[in-house]
């Protein structure tokens, strides 16, 4: 029997907020803990439009944080489903910040989290696959195995040094 699909927009989520002085450290720049917060609450939305089941968090990784986020800025959050295995989902989030006044944006913050979905007994339960549908979709869509791979790698290698 072949699994059911969802295309990547079904688990879409975009969160806007504007940036205050209490997010941000003493150099007027966003806390690296306060965006992943808002990442990992993102990314869980969207994993739990995709497999419309309860989710929860099992890794992130690459949390690249490429330009800074400033007092002032509005940030705008963006998640979805890249990609699933039997019961875990790769969400895609990606931070962008917008100076209101000029309108100009930039690519803050991206990164990868995974999720596995689960079940009334709280175990883990299977999920669509998920249909991509732009170029950026299609491309992260083709090189999640990849980041799939290297992510049991590193498990492993965790249970092995204990």
């Amino acid at each position: 029997m072949e699994r059911e699909s969802r295309p990547a927009s079904e688990s879409r989520s975009i969160m806007t907020q504007l940036i205050f002085p209490s997010d941000t450290n003493y150099h007027g720049t966003m806390f690296g803990g306060k965006v992943m917060e808002y990442m990992d609450k993102l990314a869980a939305i969207a994993s739990m439009r995709h497999s419309r089941k309860p989710a929860v968090t099992v890794s992130s990784d690459s949390i690249d944080f490429v330009a800074p986020i400033r007092v002032g800025d509005v940030i705008v959050v963006e998640a979805y489903v890249t990609w699933t295995h039997r019961s875990s989902m790769e969400v895609y989030v990606k931070v962008e910040a917008e100076n209101v006044y000029t309108g100009e944006r930039k690519t803050a913050v991206t990164a990868f989290f995974s999720f596995v979905a689960l079940d009334e007994n709280g175990r883990p339960s299977e999920v669509p696959a998920v249909i991509p549908e732009t170029a950026e979709e299609r491309a992260l869509h083709a090189s999640a195995v990849s980041r799939y791979e290297g992510r049991m790698e590193r498990k492993q290698e965790r249970q092995n040094v204990r």
